[in-house]
Formats: structure tokens, sequence, C-alpha cells
């Protein structure tokens, strides 16, 4: 009996984890692309351990070289965002991610066979970053805009938050794991797991059904380019947006280069010691993507996003002021879950916003053009980053981060713009101009 009664109670405490009757995880279609998503993101946290721990750990890279390699990968995001979007607008997208997924798997994969055949070198790990951001340049837009295809646009933020979960539940559970993988196997080889988890999440979005929308008209390259910038020139809430994300990615690229430096030479930390901190990190995402859809109800879109740049300035701040030892680690797991906390706040609204104010027919040229004008103050970030921590001190250059991520938030919230956002913006019924209050308040300027 008191079995049974056990199993009463589990049932009665775990009864409300099921699904509401509209949830999108109901939808089989954007199931598909959710485990998708999380299977890329489990591999994805090997590569976002491994490359920088093989850099610093196995090629005793200096900050500047750091510097140089995470400003390698972000360099194709300057050079073809503009020119992709246009040829994202003309082509059906999922092809486009799926072959960037498999791309990616080949790219990871030359690390391994790299370090096997004696051929690993900074240089090497440059051409890989490099060729990593080429593949996030355009099939990384195309995936923001597959998504666009399955879920409706009243629905934005909260698939973006489920999004996020997914990845936030592969920063719990991948962080460790890495760790554990690259202690067992040492860091190059490693990334041999993340290979198979991206011919896994390409073999899930094999055969998904997108609605394409309309594709704009066959006009010249170089003015369907121009016409691309001047929809985002001509629409304040995606110009403030720019101009506010761009800023934080520039102090993210800074604080980014020294983060694992800190790590492993101010803290004294192995490699499968970084990976178990590194799951805060996913503790913060998974906190965030679970309220993250509630906090915009609550305060808005555009709020939460101010709201996230000021939580990552505050982790890297107090990071930066941290003593060696025992509370310089216990500040580095909490820099991490603050960062996982604030780049969903950040994101999961910034993604939503842009794609809630823009035709079906401009998706393509909008998300690159933003995208390049966010990652371009990354470059000069990475290496401000870099030049800081050899030549000034590793804490000194996450302080800055911090710093002007502290000020940047302070000022973004005094931009009606962003404070006044309450509610998605909508378009018409043709799908052109923005109705609504709020949509007047973030319209065209």
């Amino acid at each position: 009996m008191s079995g049974f009664s056990l199993l009463l109670a589990l049932r009665k405490r775990f009864s409300g984890f099921a699904l509401a009757p509209n949830d999108l995880l109901r939808d089989p279609i954007y199931r598909r692309l959710w485990t998708s998503i999380l299977i890329s993101s489990l591999g994805g946290q090997i590569t976002l351990l491994a490359v920088p721990l093989t850099a610093a750990a196995l090629l005793n890279a200096s900050p500047t070289q750091m510097g140089w390699l995470t400003a390698m990968e972000i360099l194709p995001f300057a050079l073809f965002s503009l020119p992709a979007g246009v040829w994202l607008d003309r082509v059906r997208k999922l092809p486009v991610y799926i072959g960037g997924e498999l791309m990616l798997a080949l790219v990871v994969g030359s690390v391994p066979l790299a370090w096997w055949q004696g051929w690993l070198s900074m240089p090497w790990l440059y051409i890989v970053s490099f060729l990593i951001g080429f593949i996030y340049t355009t099939a990384g837009s195309a995936a923001q805009i597959v998504l666009t295809q399955i879920v409706a646009r009243d629905r934005l933020v909260e698939a973006h938050a489920k999004n996020s979960l997914a990845s936030s539940a592969a920063d719990v559970a991948g962080p460790g794991a890495a760790g554990a993988l690259i202690k067992l196997t040492g860091a190059p080889m490693a990334l041999l797991a993340d290979v198979a988890l991206l011919i896994g999440s390409a073999g899930i979005l094999r055969g998904i059904h997108v609605r394409e929308g309309p594709r704009h008209k066959r006009t010249k390259f170089w003015r369907a380019m121009r016409i691309g910038l001047g929809f985002v020139a001509g629409h304040r809430i995606l110009v403030t947006m720019a101009v506010t994300v761009g800023g934080f990615q520039l102090c993210y690229q800074g604080a980014q280069v020294v983060q694992i430096l800190i790590a492993t030479r101010l803290l004294g930390l192995s490699e499968h010691q970084v990976g178990l901190c590194y799951v805060a990190l996913g503790v913060g995402t998974i906190c965030a993507s679970s309220v993250g859809h509630a906090v915009a109800r609550r305060i808005g879109p555009g709020p939460a996003l101010v709201l996230g740049m000021a939580i990552c300035a505050l982790g890297w701040l107090l990071l930066a002021a941290a003593p060696p030892g025992r509370l310089g680690v216990i500040a580095f797991a909490i820099m991490l879950a603050c960062f996982g906390v604030g780049a969903v706040f950040v994101f999961i609204n910034f993604l939503a916003l842009r794609q809630a104010v823009t035709p079906t027919p401009l998706l393509g040229r909008m998300t690159s053009t933003m995208r390049w004008l966010i990652q371009l103050p990354g470059i000069p970030g990475a290496l401000i980053g870099g030049w800081l921590g050899e030549h000034v001190g590793l804490q000194a250059a996450l302080g800055f981060s911090g710093g002007v991520g502290l000020l940047l938030a302070l000022v973004a919230i005094r931009q009606p713009v962003l404070r006044d956002m309450r509610v998605l913006p909508e378009l018409d019924r043709e799908g052109r101009g923005l109705v609504g209050s709020a949509a007047q308040t973030g319209g065209s300027g």
C-alpha cells in the first residue's frame, strides 16, 4: 500500500510538468527542429572548450594570439554577411542550414586530424576559426530564418526561449561531459564527438516541412543589398538594437579572449575543472530560458534585453575583482552563470524583435545586415581584450569589458525605443508596415 501511495504521490508531483495543449513542443515539426538544436548544442559545448583549451594549454598561446583566434571567427561576418543576406533571400533556407551542419563537422574534424599528423599550430586554428565563422555567417542566418518558417510571428519570443532552453540543457550536460572527454582523450581528439553530433543534427533536419515565403524579385545584386541596408537604416528599433547589441558584442568578445586564460593560468584549473565550472553557465541559461518569456511579458522585450546586458557586465566585474584561490574559482563560476542568464535575456528578445518587424521577403537581408552590424565591433573587442590581457593584466581586460558593458546598459535603458518597448511590434496584413502602439514606438525613424 505504501508503494502504491508513493506512486500516486510521484504522479501527482510531476503531472504539472506535462506540456500545455498549445505548447510549441506539441508541434512535431518544431519538435524536430528543437531536438536538432539540442544535439548540435551538445557538440558546440565540446568545441567551445576544446578549441581555446587546445590553443591555451597545448599550443601555449599568448593573450594576443587568443585575441586573434577570436577575431578570426568574427572576421567572416564583416566580409560576407551582407552578400550572404541577398543570397539567402533567393534560395531555400533549410538546405543551407543542413549543409552548414555538415560543413561544420568537416572543419571541426580537421583539428584532431592535424593533431594526429603533427600539423597542428596556431595558424591552423586561425583557419579553422575563420571557416567556423564563415559557416555561422551563412548557415547560422539561414537557421534563424527557418524558425520563422515554422513558428508564427506572435510566438517568436516563446520559440526563441524554448530554443534557448535546448541550448541551456546542453550547457548543463555538455561542459562536464566535454571536460571529462578532454581529460580522457585530449582536447583535439574530443572534437570527434562534436563531429558525430553535428552529423546527427543534420540527419534530424532532413525532410522537415517548412513554409517557404515569397522571395524577393531578381533585382540586381548590389541594388538588393542596398534595399536590405535601407530597410534596417529606416527602422529606429533596428538601428538602436544594432548599436546596443554591437557594443555588447565588443565587451563579450573582449571577455571571451581572457576568461579561459584566467581559469587556467591565474586560477590554476585543469581542463576537466574548467569543464565543471562551465556547468554554471548551463545552470544560468536554463534558469533564464525557463523564465525569459515571462520576464519579457512582464517588463517588455526592450527592458529585458537591457537587463541581460547589465547582468553579464556585473559578472565580468565580479571576476575582475576576485582574488586567486578558492574565492576566484567561485567568482569564475558565478561569472559564467551571470553570462548564461544575461546572454539569454539579450538574444531571445533581440532575435524576436528584429524578426517581428521584418517582412518575409527581407528576412535574409535583415538577418545578415543585423549580424554584420553587431559582429563588427567584436573584432576590435577581441583584439583589445588580447592586448590588455598581455600588457596590463588578464583581470584588467575583464574589468574593461564589465565596466564598458555596464555603462552601455545604463545608456541603453535611457533610450525610449527600448525602454518603452513592452510588446512585440506587428506587421500589417500585407506584411509591410508596423501597427500598434508598441510598433509606433519602434517604427521607422
